[in-house]
């Protein structure tokens, strides 16, 4: 029995993994070097790459500091109840429970510019959704607990008496974070960091949604992928998903070299 499921995961994997990368790459080149380079040098092309880019440091820098601030509050934060802390917890799973769709469309109902509050940003000459905002917006919303789900346990298992000792001797919040909190949650913040870039960089419902998915304005790596699909254009859809598979994949066995390192240190 053991041999058998060992198989059927190894029967999955393949399945669902190694097959459909091997069709993209062989899609990606099935007209040469010269057709997956025409993929990507297309200005279209340029400009969703570009834009996936913008949206994952933006994104990235973002969830990294507030993702960190709210572990330190759910843990920490002696002056919020328990009730809450256990809301707030709640609600930092909301995304993991909700369609990536969803959260889009709720973007879209809540700061839409047909809302008040969109026509209020808009009348300001800020606007949000259809726009960078809320492509913004939406890839936080389907990110934003991969951080705090990454440094919450570190700090509950590393506990506070290292802190309130700092404290106690006379040092600063901020000097007792960097010396004291972050050598502990930093591989923690890291791992973080890493899933928050893979994941922006494939994510597609919410982001449709919002970006309305206009060529060279509001698209995406991932909706132009879409959009090549959807005008048969395979191999050009092969070719920038190739790209961003690789980015992808390396960055997760970026993560997996820098466990193996922290191990032997």
């Amino acid at each position: 029995m053991r041999r058998l499921w060992i198989g059927v995961v190894y029967i999955v994997f393949l399945l669902l993994l190694i097959i459909p990368l091997i069709e993209i790459v062989t899609g990606a080149w099935s007209d040469g070097w010269s057709g997956f380079k025409e993929a990507l040098i297309r200005p279209q092309a340029i400009h969703a790459l570009g834009m996936t880019a913008l949206i994952v440091v933006i994104v990235t820098a973002i969830n990294t500091l507030f993702g960190v601030m709210l572990a330190l509050y759910l843990v920490r934060a002696e002056w919020i109840g328990p009730r809450v802390k256990r809301l707030l917890n709640s609600l930092v799973d909301l995304p993991f429970a909700v369609s990536p769709v969803i959260g889009g469309l709720m973007i879209v109902l809540l700061l839409g510019p047909n809302t008040v509050i969109g026509a209020l940003l808009e009348g300001t000459g800020f606007k949000v959704v259809y726009a960078l905002p809320g492509m913004v917006l939406a890839t936080l919303f389907v990110t934003f607990p991969l951080m705090v789900r990454e440094v919450l346990p570190v700090l509950q298992e590393i506990g506070s008496q290292q802190e309130e000792a700092a404290s106690t001797l006379g040092a600063y919040s901020w000097y007792t974070f960097w010396k004291v909190t972050w050598p502990s949650i930093r591989w923690g913040v890291i791992y973080g960091v890493v899933l928050t870039v893979a994941r922006s960089l494939g994510e597609f419902g919410a982001v449709l949604v919002v970006s309305g998915n206009i060529m060279n304005k509001t698209q995406t790596a991932t909706t132009l992928v879409y959009q090549d699909v959807e005008n048969f254009n395979v191999t050009a859809a092969n070719g920038v998903a190739l790209v961003l598979a690789v980015f992808s994949v390396g960055l997760l066995l970026l993560m997996e070299w820098a466990k193996k390192r922290k191990e032997v240190h």
